[in-house]
């Protein structure tokens, strides 16, 4: 299991504030999207779960807020994560879009020919099968990239490999034997970025919303509430509909939408206002761009 850091150690030399939750161990990908939003020098918290993080994100004595990734463009969505977020006092202050590159990782010295196994999650190992299966090495599947660089570094092995991020290599002293060994070149993992309601504060060029909302299932209501989007002038960017918990196969819906000014989505979220109930608006923050990993 990873570790959690539930208390803040006491020559840490980094504030509270400067703490960000991320699941998985140093050296995962969520370390490597906290680094591209908030800077090289941010200090993570790894958690085991994504409650976890959740949780350790809304405590104000832990930590300055959380990452979590939510959908993968190859993949989709995180389902689970979005009813974490609607459970939560979170809000959504940015995003990072990062584009995964899985790597050969191994100890200074060790060459193509000594590896015999290659350790790594099981999406990562299924993410590269087309250049393990060129090779006669076993494979084995552990509960994270960065632990699995992590251990093999631990124990000065000679004979496997791992695959993780670069940063793992970096931060475990390895070397990146065989870069880039993912079979499609186009995987990228969308991370929110979330911060506590009463910390976060407007974000004067904003261009994008996470919201969800719930309609009274009438037929065609759907199709009003899209219509109004429409004629407003925004982009609705993604719409996820999930099962309404308790209910008889009803149905809720997630919604990231992309406006030019706050007035548009003002404008919007007025208008659709009375076709909609138990709306809950995540964030409203910058659109991000697609970084490498």
């Amino acid at each position: 299991m990873t570790s959690s850091h539930p208390t803040k150690k006491q020559n840490d030399p980094h504030p509270v504030q400067q703490r960000i939750c991320i699941q998985g161990y140093e050296g995962s990908f969520h370390q490597v999207a906290a680094r591209h939003f908030f800077g090289k020098g941010i200090e993570v918290i790894p958690c085991d779960t994504f409650r976890d993080l959740i949780r350790l994100s809304m405590d104000k004595k832990q930590s300055g807020g959380g990452i979590m990734a939510i959908e993968n463009s190859i993949a989709g969505s995180i389902l689970p994560n979005y009813n974490l977020l609607q459970k939560s006092s979170l809000k959504v202050i940015g995003e990072v879009y990062l584009s995964i590159s899985q790597n050969l990782l191994v100890n200074p010295g060790v060459t193509l020919s000594d590896i015999k196994e290659v350790h790594s999650h099981p999406m990562a190992i299924l993410q590269c099968l087309d250049y393990l299966e060129k090779n006669n090495w076993k494979l084995v599947e552990t509960e994270d990239t960065a632990l699995s660089a992590r251990h093999i570094h631990q124990h000065h092995s000679k004979h496997a490999a791992a695959i993780a991020s670069k940063l793992a290599a970096e931060l475990y002293d390895m070397e990146v034997l065989v870069p880039n060994i993912h079979t499609l070149k186009n995987n990228v993992t969308r991370f929110l970025v979330l911060q506590r309601e009463k910390e976060a504060v407007d974000i004067p060029d904003a261009n994008k919303a996470s919201l969800y909302f719930q309609t009274n299932h009438s037929r065609g209501i759907l199709a009003q509430v899209l219509g109004r989007i429409a004629e407003g002038g925004i982009n609705l960017s993604k719409l996820q509909s999930m099962p309404i918990p308790g209910s008889n196969f009803k149905y809720g819906f997630y919604a990231d939408m992309e406006f030019s000014t706050r007035n548009q989505l003002d404008a919007v979220m007025q208008s659709i206002a009375s076709l909609t109930n138990n709306v809950k608006m995540f964030g409203i923050y910058k659109k991000g761009k697609v970084v490498k990993g």
